[in-house]
């Protein structure tokens, strides 16, 4: 039997999660703050490491490992998502309508439904998806160095050695070689 899309326990996974609308949210104060605590919530009941992580105004890329009992990442999406909505609307934040559909489920428009996942097949497929979490700032134009984009893991990785500070820089930058994570 292949083992094409099958889920490991202990397994590293790549994710995107947008806005709905690709609102752009996640790197207000309140954004940041509402996912850091609504990650930390989460992270306490169903554990998970964030290897690497970049937010950037409508939507974030990650990379976690999840524990050996568990494959199930997307309980912790819906959490995640669930307790950010939860705080985002507590302060006013209502301003897109959810479709009838969403309304007639009791969900809110903060979130798209659905998230992309790639399983990381080994050490060059897991080193692949965290350059692309870091260069993404980069990819969308937002900066100009990845050191540059303050929300990101890469400035963990540099201060370990991981990075040179220089890395990823646009005149550098080869957008084919992640053309399979949009």
């Amino acid at each position: 039997m292949s083992d094409y899309r099958r889920n490991y326990h202990g397994r590293t996974f790549f994710f995107t999660v947008v806005t709905e609308g690709r609102r752009p949210i996640l790197t207000t104060d309140a954004g940041r703050h509402h996912l850091r605590q609504a990650i930390r919530t989460v992270r306490r009941k169903h554990p998970f490491e964030i290897v690497a992580i970049v937010l950037l105004p409508d939507h974030l890329h990650t990379v976690w490992t999840l524990p050996r009992a568990d494959v199930d990442y997307s309980r912790r999406w819906r959490l995640i998502k669930m307790y950010f909505t939860r705080a985002w609307l507590q302060i006013g934040n209502a301003d897109v309508m959810p479709s009838h559909r969403r309304q007639s489920r009791g969900e809110q428009a903060v979130w798209q439904r659905r998230f992309y996942e790639h399983t990381c097949r080994d050490e060059e497929d897991l080193k692949r998806c965290v350059d692309y979490v870091h260069a993404n700032p980069l990819k969308h134009g937002l900066v100009d160095r990845v050191t540059d984009w303050p929300w990101s893991s890469f400035h963990r990785f540099a201060r370990a050695g991981e990075y040179p500070l220089e890395w990823g820089r646009m005149s550098s930058w080869d957008d084919d070689e992640f053309s399979d994570f949009e």
